[in-house]
């Protein structure tokens, strides 16, 4: 399901690829859990005192077992998410999201004449829910919505990202493989029925840097990405880390 998220979630202009990593992804040995009521959750990128992001530095070398059983260090002050709510919030099938300034819509045309055939021809879904970029193409933010049993198959219709298994089982399916991992993180929104939650993951591949936040409702997978060339990341990754983790369920 890699290659999935692969074509849907780089840029436009994506630079010439290189032979890819084949050591397996191994998760933080930092991972983090943080809650937030779903007020809180719509506002996190308003008060810096409602989310905080430490994102490691250097690619990480811990295995799987030790990122399972590490115990998580204490929250530090927000260094990494912006302050998102004079943004543009685009509101998509069942999802909203915030859009950075200058950055333009280049979602597919609807084609309203799609699925009206005589021959009962079903109508063809679309590749993005949402897809905005720069100008010059190279950062792109685009969120897909896919029938979670395309990504995993499950006894029942699944209901939350939990669902796929934990933080570090959902990674095969949206870390490609050979991609550096930066940082992940598990996220939950207390919501009327219980707590929703999120996924966040930030990892590198092919001298492209993506931030990616994944969740479940009613069997449908929404995924929202933000990727940049690692050139830029500096300048602009607080930003698109911001936007992708903007991502709420409605």
């Amino acid at each position: 399901m890699d290659i999935l998220l692969s074509f849907s979630l780089f840029p436009l202009h994506p630079p010439n690829p290189k032979p890819q990593n084949s050591n397996p992804i191994s998760l933080p040995a930092n991972i983090q859990t943080t809650t937030f009521t779903k007020r809180q959750f719509i506002l996190k990128t308003t008060s810096l005192s409602l989310f905080s992001m430490a994102l490691l530095q250097h690619p990480f070398a811990q295995s799987l077992a030790l990122a399972e059983t590490s115990p998580s260090p204490p929250l530090k002050a927000l260094t990494g998410i912006a302050n998102t709510k004079t943004w543009f919030q685009f509101y998509g099938d069942g999802f909203s999201i915030r859009v950075p300034p200058q950055f333009e819509d280049i979602s597919e045309p609807e084609d309203y004449n799609a699925g009206l055939s005589l021959y009962g021809d079903k109508a063809k879904p679309k590749t993005f829910a949402a897809r905005f970029a720069t100008p010059d193409g190279s950062e792109v933010l685009s969120v897909v919505i896919r029938p979670s049993n395309q990504l995993k198959i499950t006894f029942l219709e699944a209901q939350d990202i939990t669902d796929f298994g934990t933080l570090k089982d959902a990674a095969k399916i949206f870390v490609p493989g050979g991609a550096t991992l930066y940082s992940a993180r598990t996220i939950k929104i207390k919501e009327d029925e219980g707590f929703k939650s999120y996924y966040f993951y930030e990892f590198g591949r092919d001298e492209q840097h993506i931030a990616l936040v994944a969740a479940i409702n009613s069997g449908k997978a929404y995924i929202a990405g933000a990727t940049a060339p690692e050139s830029k990341w500096d300048d602009d990754g607080v930003k698109l880390r911001s936007a992708a983790i903007s991502l709420s369920l409605l």
